[in-house]
């Protein structure tokens, strides 16, 4: 059996500060090959405004991001769309397989569905949570998904970014 290709590379690298972890590709992202690129998303605009990039970047600037020592990822890779649209594709062991490799500091999931299906939990709140996956801790940020709007929350990125700041100054 053949596995399904992925929709969106991983960007993934040794010793990144954060890997930032969504469900799967939106519609957009995934006919233009790039994540975040839905034209509602926050994503591009949250990373600049909680002082992650320097500048506004662009999702075609996603393969810069380990050069800030960022990374990204879903945990499923094989489909895309909205999560009600997401049927098989979860794949929490590979995400842990991937988590196990590389050491990331903070496995940031960009949304509670993600995390949920990772940890196999039906409820938790946003922030660092007791978790681990090694010595890599895990965070819960609101969705920057325009669908999302109601739970929307910047100041969650911000208290990551700082976080990000104070591991990196250690």
């Amino acid at each position: 059996m053949r596995a399904k290709p992925h929709v969106l590379p991983d960007v993934l690298a040794p010793d990144l500060k954060i890997v930032f972890c969504g469900s799967a590709a939106g519609w957009k992202s995934a006919e233009l090959r790039m994540p975040y690129a839905g034209p509602g998303n926050k994503f591009w605009p949250t990373l600049h405004a909680a002082g992650f990039t320097p500048t506004l970047w662009h999702p075609s600037d996603f393969k810069k991001l380990p050069s800030l020592g960022y990374g990204l990822t879903d945990i499923n890779k094989t489909e895309f769309g909205m999560d009600v649209d997401l049927t098989d594709g979860d794949d929490p062991e590979a995400l842990r397989r991937k988590i196990v490799k590389y050491q990331p500091r903070i496995l940031a999931f960009t949304a509670k569905r993600p995390a949920m299906v990772f940890l196999a939990r039906k409820k938790l709140d946003y922030g660092f949570l007791d978790d681990m996956v090694g010595a890599t801790r895990i965070y819960v940020l609101p969705s920057p998904s325009g669908r999302a709007g109601s739970f929307w929350d910047i100041e969650k990125w911000r208290a990551l970014a700082h976080a990000s700041q104070e591991l990196a100054a250690q």
